[in-house]
């Protein structure tokens, strides 16, 4: 026992480590969190990150693993919703491919977490979604992607994320009902629709005609495609098994519409699985499977047997440092490592020690007992086996030293591959400013053309303005009488309103009387109820003391016929009884009294309870008649508080069909026929009409409901006719301004909407009709009207409503940032040409540089009280509309400011290129001067634009026109700084003909002849050029602008 005892102290013991761990509980468990917390906020802002390179596979397992260790996302959000992901695509990108991985391989609660996020998903990705190429249209797709998946899990939450599901799991997830089976495959198609969108704008955004796949920024944007190949080899195995299931149950016509579906989505699979399996980036980590040549056949059932699910192989990797780190984290996180780990060595020993054992005196060591020991072979076994070992170490360090120069000889070849990309991507630059200089000639062309049609349809419009302001004044007095009757009608509708509010008063003091009057009854009920009560209580009582009475008498009587009976034994006492018998007889007699008197009282009683009931009742139907008197008067006034309303309601129908009746007269209106309008305006009366068409039914269905909200109906009769009568006024003036064919359809349109008003109201009138009234006739012939609106808008006027205002603020501050990009330029070029040039050649430059300066400068500050004096114009002139519709409506003006913009930036941009070439001594000074001009034509436009609707008197116009002269002035400068540079450059080669013969000075002046000649004739060929681009120019830009149209209307 004390060996025992004594082994059993020197055993190590890792209780008190435990213990003291659990002591700190709560402060161990927060400083876990935190490290948790902090870990994973490293590793994801290591994998999303801005640089073009693919996410680390480590990063990613790292947030994986976080998401099983907190069995859910919200570390994982927390840390997203900090990044910028709306403002840089690269980011967003990298983003979704982490988010991409978590769903497929994180916890199952990462879907549910996520979808509290998805409203911001969806919003970046619509955002994204307005950017045409690059990350911004990907980032855009993926997270559509992305919120596809999501609901897709969430609709059917037997699917884990991977998609991994046996055959028999995907049956039990239709639950047998080929209901679900169809709905299923829809939600299979367009899940697979998704996968294959994002497939083909990675493709298509990639240049394939080189080794894209081994640079950074191309293995970048092909990384988040492994993830999309395991996802559509699912998809599609299970889609092929729904529609065999679904063509055993259903007919084959039913299925039609998902078996063209699934060819068309067989293919684009097939095609992409096979150019993605030529990509070098995908076979040394994936392994693609292939399609079978042809789509399975559904009609035929035993092709079932016959379909291959693909199955897709990653590769195993050899263990890297990274993961090796990893599965120790892991490890420790797992295992306890405070308790001490004893090697076999150790512990025999210890064991042996304690217990004394050993091999030497161990009776089952057969081995040591027969005198056995190793023998050479086992030697020789021993050493080969230390031989193969270190030659394995060493074969394995020299996969290592060729690892690691393969890594190196394939990151120089990256390196390689991005300079000859950036050289094609140089080359492709050129090209495209080559094209767009082509398409700025082909705009001098079009724009020259339309000066010259401006300035023959000039007369014109003058003559139309004059028409145009008498048409104004009619319009202005019809308007006057329209507002007129509208305040008539507000003031009936007022009245009603005051007239209901006494009704309701007097009903509320009907109530309040109502009440009291019941109260009142209760309590006389309760009163008799109660009296009735104590007078039944006292009868009782009386009527017992009557029967205890009764009982005595009885129990006299027999006393005394017993005392008859025993009159002969009790002779003796004769004379006691008798006395005893008068003085019973006079106590009975007194109770008879006593009794007569208590009946007398209960009579008394009961007289008074009758008489007191009556009165009650008498009381009650008092106060009922009073209650049906008040019921009555009540219901009289209700009835002409409805009669009130409807006629209310009648008045506004008969005002409302006078007003469609007055609009429809004025078509006839010799007046009205130089009346004109324009499509814009056309469509915004109509989609204002079938608005109130909406607000006109509720209206109506809550008046029917309850006919105390007549006021919202009388509101929404009045807004219907006046709009509806607007849009008949400027559909007739609006058809006169477009061809014959069109007119004559869009003045039928508007006369069949106005009958459809008319028609509409005069059900209204009726209370027996009001219920039926179908608007649906009015709101077709309102739609064909703004179908009609749409088609006679400009083709210039392709942008939304929404885009056309943001279009104005961003070809502004795109402006603004050109000239402050130029200006920037241009001081670099000063400081270099300070830092080469000498002499004449440094001062002419810093000349024309510092002239340049100013020109910007200038156009800086125009720019500015451009802008300025847009804003004063917009705030004066959209009323109580917005920003954004006051510059749909003046669609023309606004497109005037943006292409203006565009110049002027345009404009700044090129003198700076000019500038540099000619301050590095490759341009001409020519160009410069030509650049200038340019510039100053194009602020003239931007002036001529901003000030067309500018008041005369505003203080930001003059400011505008004081920045025009200064412009004016800059751009004089500029040319004559150019013009003395050029002269001052070449007075440098002065001619010397001092040592030239007679003969060489008459070849040099037949040579100069000659070059004269020359240039004169090309002289002349350049203007006849320059006139034709910018009659084409002119040609083009009216075509763009619509002008074609509006001159086909005016005739």
């Amino acid at each position: 026992m004390d060996r025992v005892k004594s082994s059993m102290q020197q055993v190590p013991n890792p209780i008190p480590k435990a213990l003291i761990r659990r002591t700190g509980g709560a402060n161990s468990f927060e400083l876990e969190k935190e490290n948790f917390e902090r870990g994973q906020a490293v590793s994801i802002n290591k994998a999303i990150n801005t640089q073009e390179v693919a996410v680390k596979e480590k990063h990613a397992r790292t947030c994986i693993l976080g998401t099983h260790h907190e069995k859910g996302a919200h570390t994982f959000w927390a840390a997203v919703n900090r990044l910028p992901l709306s403002s840089n695509a690269v980011l967003c990108w990298k983003f979704c491919h982490v988010f991409h991985k978590l769903l497929r391989d994180g916890h199952p609660n990462v879907i549910k977490d996520s979808m509290r996020n998805k409203a911001d998903l969806s919003d970046m990705s619509r955002m994204w979604g307005h950017l045409s190429e690059g990350y911004g249209k990907l980032c855009s797709i993926y997270l559509k992607l992305l919120i596809t998946k999501m609901e897709f899990h969430v609709k059917n939450p037997r699917f884990p994320g991977n998609l991994q599901m046996s055959n028999r799991q995907l049956d039990e997830a239709g639950e047998n009902d080929v209901n679900n089976f169809f709905q299923l495959t829809v939600e299979m198609l367009d899940y697979l629709e998704c996968e294959l969108n994002l497939f083909l704008g990675v493709f298509s955004s990639l240049d394939m005609s080189r080794s894209v796949s081994v640079t950074a920024a191309g293995q970048c944007r092909l990384a988040p495609l492994i993830q999309v190949i395991l996802d559509s080899s699912h998809l599609y195995d299970y889609t092929v098994k729904l529609l065999f299931k679904l063509h055993s149950c259903l007919p084959a016509d039913t299925l039609q519409g998902h078996r063209d579906r699934f060819q068309e989505q067989f293919k684009k699979l097939k095609s992409l699985f096979y150019r993605s399996s030529n990509l070098q980036y995908f076979k040394r980590l994936i392994q693609i499977p292939q399609l079978p040549e042809n789509p399975p056949n559904f009609l035929r059932a035993s092709a079932l047997s016959e379909h291959i699910s693909p199955v897709v192989v990653i590769p195993a990797e050899s263990s890297s440092p990274e993961t090796e780190h990893m599965v120790d984290l892991v490890t420790e996180d797992l295992v306890d490592t405070d308790i001490p780990v004893q090697p076999a060595a150790v512990v025999e020993p210890r064991f042996d020690d304690l217990f004394g054992t050993s091999a030497a005196t161990d009776p089952f060591n057969f081995n040591s007992q027969n005198g056995m020991r190793k023998d050479d072979k086992d030697r020789l076994i021993e050493q080969l086996t230390l031989e193969i070992q270190a030659l394995r170490e060493e074969l394995e360090s020299f996969r290592l030293e060729s690892g690691r120069l393969r890594q190196a000889l394939r990151g120089r070849v990256d390196e390689l591959e991005a300079e000859l990309a950036e050289q094609s991507h140089l080359r492709m630059q050129a090209l495209g400013e080559g094209e767009f200089l082509r398409a700025e000639l082909d705009d001098l062309r079009r724009v020259k053309e339309d000066t010259e049609k401006e300035q023959r349809s000039l007369t014109e419009i003058e003559r139309k303005a004059v028409a145009n302001e008498q048409r104004y004044v009619k319009l202005k007095e019809k308007y006057t009488e329209l507002v007129q009757s509208h305040a008539d009608l507000l003031r009936k509708n007022a009245e009603v309103t005051r007239q209901m509010t006494v009704a309701r008063a007097v009903e509320d003091e009907m109530d309040s009387v109502r009440r009291e009057m019941q109260e009142k009854v209760k309590a006389a009920k309760e009163a008799a109820e109660r009296r009735e009560q104590e007078q039944v209580e006292q009868l009782q009582e009386l009527q017992r003391e009557l029967i205890s009475s009764r009982a005595a008498l009885d129990t006299l009587k027999s006393t005394m016929a017993s005392s008859q009976q025993s009159s002969e034994e009790l002779s003796s006492q004769l004379s006691t009884v008798e006395s005893e018998k008068v003085e019973l007889a006079e106590s009975l007699s007194k109770k008879e009294e006593e009794l007569a008197g208590l009946g007398e009282e209960l009579e008394r009683v009961q007289s008074s309870l009758s008489s007191e009931r009556e009165s009650g009742v008498k009381t009650a139907e008092a106060l009922q008649n009073q209650l049906n008197e008040k019921e009555s008067r009540e219901q009289a006034l209700e009835s002409q508080l409805v009669a009130a309303r409807w006629s209310a309601l009648q008045g506004t129908v008969e005002e409302a069909e006078r007003i469609v009746q007055d609009s429809l007269a004025q078509l006839d209106d010799p007046a009205h026929i130089s009346c004109t309008s324009s499509a814009d305006y056309l469509a915004s009366r109509c989609q204002a009409s079938l608005d109130c068409m909406d607000r006109l039914h509720s209206a109506r269905d809550g008046y029917l409901a309850d006919n105390t909200g007549v006021s919202e109906l009388v509101r929404a009769v009045t807004h219907l006719a006046h709009l509806v009568g607007d849009t008949i006024v400027q559909g007739s003036a609006t058809s006169h301004m477009v061809p014959v064919e069109q007119a004559d359809a869009l003045s039928d349109s508007v006369k069949a909407c106005g009958a459809e008003a008319l028609s509409l109201l005069g059900q209204m009138k009726e209370q027996e009709s009001l219920a039926t009234a179908d608007g649906a006739m009015l709101r077709a012939a309102l739609d064909g009207i703004l179908a009609t609106a749409e088609k006679l808008r400009p083709r210039g006027l392709e942008l939304q409503q929404g885009e056309l205002g943001d279009l104005v603020e961003q070809e502004m501050a795109a402006t603004s940032a050109a000239v402050e990009s130029a200006a920037a330029r241009i001081e670099d070029m000063l400081n270099k040409s300070r830092a080469v040039d000498t002499g004449v050649k440094m001062e002419v430059n810093e000349r024309i540089l510092a002239s340049c300066t100013d020109l910007m400068q200038a156009i800086k500050v125009l720019v500015l009280s451009s802008k300025d004096l847009q804003r004063d114009i917009v705030e004066s002139g959209r009323g109580a509309a917005s920003m954004k519709d006051f510059y749909v409506k003046n669609s023309r003006w606004t497109e005037g400011l943006i292409s203006a913009s565009k110049a002027v930036g345009w404009g700044a941009t090129v003198m700076v290129d000019a500038a540099d070439l000619v301050v590095q001594g490759k341009g001409k000074y020519e160009e410069l001067m030509v650049c200038s001009h340019e510039i100053a034509a194009s602020t003239a436009q931007l002036v001529a634009a901003s000030k067309v609707k500018a008041d005369k008197d505003n203080a930001n116009l003059g400011r505008l026109k004081l920045a025009s002269k200064g412009v004016t002035q800059a751009t004089a400068g500029v040319v004559a700084s150019t013009k003395s540079g050029k002269s001052q450059i070449e007075e440098k080669d002065t001619m010397d003909f001092s040592s030239m013969t007679l003969t060489q000075i008459k070849r040099q002046e037949m040579d100069s002849q000659v070059s004269v000649l020359e240039l004169e004739t090309k002289l002349q060929k350049e203007r006849e050029r320059l006139g034709e681009l910018r009659k084409k120019h002119y040609e083009l830009a009216g075509v763009a602008e619509g002008w074609g149209e509006e001159d086909e209307g005016t005739g």
